[in-house]
């Protein structure tokens, strides 16, 4: 009970953590320990086992195995003999843990020198920007597509960065948001639909499918009920969730994406360029005006709130067991 107490202040003094200084280039930080570690495991099994469909496969499924293992049992270990050491010790280690896995400030921070470029009129400057905080080609895209694409990038990962790893702390502290960040952080570097990582990369992105199934989608109602709290556009946010949260190759991408799409009014989505190669991708929303580079201030208004929201849930949740714990004990 006194681990669940102190993990749940954890909780909350690592969203504040990471609101108030975001992601320190300098310091070290676990998610780029688990993308070294990633990256080391790539080349092993590539050397390893054949250079065939089937041999990739199998790397891919031994990759997602290993990586999540790693990646769980460590800060497990890490945190069990913390606390075993002193109940401040293990919450001062889980409350760093928490402040890494979240990426709030920083999301915001990034797409904010996108705007910042685009009302200085640099479209070069900004271009360079966006494409720090997207994975598709950036020297194509005009003013309008530099807007689209940070917009999107907010808006998914509001669920992917924050809401996501927030409520698996919700269920099983840092330990839990290691395994789900470690799993988003293989897609996100070998989850492709490209020539090297098209079979390598396919157990890391099924898994993250899953992992993000339920929490995609609470999330795009948390956002719906910041877009009535902001006073947005909510009633337009559910009505554009309910008919587009399915398009995108993606289960899950849409989600957020459709939401957020409503609230602030704009058509998102559509043709995309991926390494040279265009995607016929859905339009999500209604394109009743012009998407301006305003939107990414709002769309970073809407993540925040709904990231509120989402930690109002994760500790309104914990306290609720805590309360059910020290009722059972007495």
């Amino acid at each position: 009970m006194i681990v669940l107490a102190f993990g749940t202040a954890a909780i909350l003094t690592g969203f504040i953590l990471d609101t108030l200084f975001g992601d320190p280039h300098r310091f070290p930080h676990i998610i780029r320990l688990m993308g070294g570690l990633i990256m080391a495991l790539e080349k092993a099994l590539r050397r390893s086992l054949p250079a065939t469909a089937n041999g990739e496969k199998i790397g891919g499924v031994i990759l997602v195995c290993v990586v999540t293992l790693i990646c769980t049992v460590t800060p497990f270990a890490v945190l069990f003999f913390s606390y075993r050491f002193h109940p401040l010790m293990g919450y001062a280690v889980e409350s760093l843990l928490c402040y890494q896995l979240l990426s709030a400030k920083s999301l915001k921070t990034e797409s904010m020198r996108v705007y910042k470029s685009l009302k200085n009129g640099h479209i070069e400057g900004a271009r360079k920007n966006v494409a720090m905080i997207v994975g598709r080609d950036t020297s194509v895209l005009d003013e309008d597509g530099i807007i689209r694409a940070a917009v999107e990038t907010v808006a998914e990962n509001t669920s992917d960065g924050v809401a996501a790893p927030l409520l698996f702390m919700m269920l099983g502290g840092a330990a839990l948001g290691c395994f789900y960040k470690a799993v988003n952080t293989m897609d996100s570097m070998v989850g492709y639909k490209n020539n090297r990582y098209i079979n390598f990369g396919r157990a890391a992105a099924r898994t993250d499918d899953a992992l993000n199934f339920l929490p995609s989608r609470l999330c795009a109602l948390i956002m719906i009920a910041a877009a009535y709290l902001l006073r947005f556009d909510g009633k337009n946010a559910r009505k554009i969730w309910r008919r587009d949260k399915r398009c995108h190759a993606s289960p899950n991408s849409a989600q957020t994406e459709s939401a957020c799409a409503g609230a602030l009014g704009i058509r998102l989505a559509g043709p995309i360029s991926y390494f040279g190669v265009i995607h016929d991708k859905l339009f999500i929303g209604d394109n009743t005006r012009p998407i301006r580079a305003v939107d990414i201030i709002r769309v970073n208004r809407l993540m925040i709130a709904a990231s509120v929201l989402t930690l109002i849930l994760a500790i309104i949740f914990r306290l609720i067991i805590l309360g059910v714990i020290f009722f059972a004990a007495v």
